[in-house]
């Protein structure tokens, strides 16, 4: 038998082994609360819902609940705010515009001029002159003319086209244009919802595929 006192010492490795055994149990507890805690899904509902509700906003459908939800989710709500205008009755489609406008069309014609009584003879012809003749720009758009503005109007309504028929109204002197301000109001404020619906979802997509910090 050898002699104990030339036994080695394993304190050393008794200690480092205690120490690896106290670092896996921690390790191990760490993982189960992390395990137990629910997942942060803020990111993904974001995603869902903004989905959702730009869908319900290009349909033209109401979307109460939708934008209730969004603002809940989004970072700044204010930015959705100008789908307020429209969430009961849903954002009107651009044929459904197009059409008050056409109803509309007859109030921006301007009256033909009445010759004052007593008029001679030349001012009379002067304006018989002035319904007949119109002078126009080569590029389509006519220089002064309130009824080529108008016929632009109508022809971009009849196709459907928004933008085309705000660009018309523009062209109206400011009287002119008074009977048509509700409408261009209505169709400003249905482009700024659809922008909002649009750069919501597109910011929530961004958010999700962004990697984490």
């Amino acid at each position: 038998p050898r002699d104990a006192a030339n036994a080695p010492d394993l304190s050393g490795i008794t200690a480092r082994l205690a120490q690896v055994e106290q670092t896996a149990k921690t390790l191990t507890a760490e993982t189960a609360k992390q395990d137990a805690a629910p997942a942060d899904d803020t990111a993904l509902r974001r995603v869902v819902t903004a989905t959702l509700l730009n869908v319900s906003v290009r349909n033209s459908e109401p979307y109460v609940e939708l934008l209730a939800a969004s603002k809940s989710l989004a970072a700044d709500p204010q930015t959705l705010k100008p789908l307020e205008a429209f969430a009961s009755s849903g954002v009107p489609h651009a044929n459904a515009l197009c059409r008050e406008l056409l109803a509309m069309v007859p109030k921006l014609t301007p009256a033909p001029a009445v010759a004052a009584a007593g008029s001679g003879i030349v001012d009379r012809l002067q304006e018989s002159a002035a319904r007949l003749v119109r002078i126009e720009r080569t590029d389509g758009k006519a220089g002064d003319s309130s009824h080529a503005a108008i016929a632009r109007i109508t022809t971009a309504a009849l196709h459907n086209d928004v933008a085309a028929a705000k660009r018309g109204l523009n062209d109206l002197p400011p009287a002119e244009r008074a009977a048509a301000q509700p409408w261009i109001a209505r169709a400003d404020a249905r482009d700024a919802a659809l922008a909002a619906s649009r750069q919501f979802a597109a910011d929530a997509m961004a958010a999700l595929t962004k990697p984490a910090q």
